[in-house]
């Protein structure tokens, strides 16, 4: 087994029984296209049957976890816990992109830290360890990588949401967003943005997106806030 997965496995704490499976969970559609693969041997039916996984999963978790949430509430945290930049996020823990076999457009134009891929392999490898070892091992995996830490996540995801309710409840100044620099080709920009309250400064972060960027920039502040 090529080692920068053994590696991957090690991470996880999951050994895989199969191992091709999770070498198919790493393979991007790119990669299988330009090695002329057929389309069963990308990751996209893994991802499929992961995110049927990780809905089960999470529903069950928020589902005893908050015995007095509403319906409503429920499915709208659920989305919030199992979205695109969660995941993303999630991913950083496992170095994922790293391990990710891509074409070389993809390779090219960033597709390594790319929030749409690495949440894709992130599903694929839930669905890869589904099928290895079963429920209760892909229970696990989800509850150590994703369902951990929920408190710090949501601050991260609704970081926007939260600054603007504790500037408006504490400051007499609005708050904005600056962008401070953006580069690079079109396909792999990098925005610089600075969150200020009024002229001053709170928190500034980078992303690949304006709103990625702005997102970090709001947790920062949050955090100087929290601390003062």
């Amino acid at each position: 087994m090529d080692k920068k997965l053994m590696e991957l496995e090690e991470k996880t704490g999951y050994h895989f029984n199969n191992r091709e499976l999770l070498g198919r969970a790493m393979t991007h559609s790119s990669y299988a296209n330009e090695c002329h693969k057929s389309k069963l041997e990308c990751n996209e039916r893994l991802e499929f049957l992961g995110d049927a996984v990780l809905e089960i999963v999470s529903s069950d978790f928020l589902f005893h976890k908050f015995p007095d949430m509403p319906e409503g509430d429920l499915t709208k945290t659920r989305a919030s816990m199992v979205c695109e930049p969660t995941l993303a996020y999630c991913a950083e823990e496992l170095s994922l992109g790293k391990y990710l076999l891509l074409g070389k457009g993809e390779e090219a134009t960033g597709g390594r830290n790319r929030n749409s891929v690495v949440s894709d392999a992130m599903e694929a490898l839930i669905g890869a360890i589904y099928l290895d070892g079963g429920f209760a091992s892909a229970k696990e995996f989800i509850h150590k990588f994703i369902l951990n830490d929920m408190e710090h996540k949501k601050l991260f995801y609704d970081s926007k949401t939260i600054l603007q309710e504790i500037v408006q409840s504490r400051c007499e100044e609005g708050l904005s967003y600056q962008l401070l620099r953006e580069e690079g080709p079109d396909h792999n920009k990098m925005f610089e943005v600075a969150a200020k309250i009024g002229e001053k400064e709170i928190g500034r972060g980078t992303g690949r997106t304006k709103k990625a960027a702005e997102q970090l920039a709001a947790y920062r502040g949050i955090l100087k806030i929290r601390k003062s």
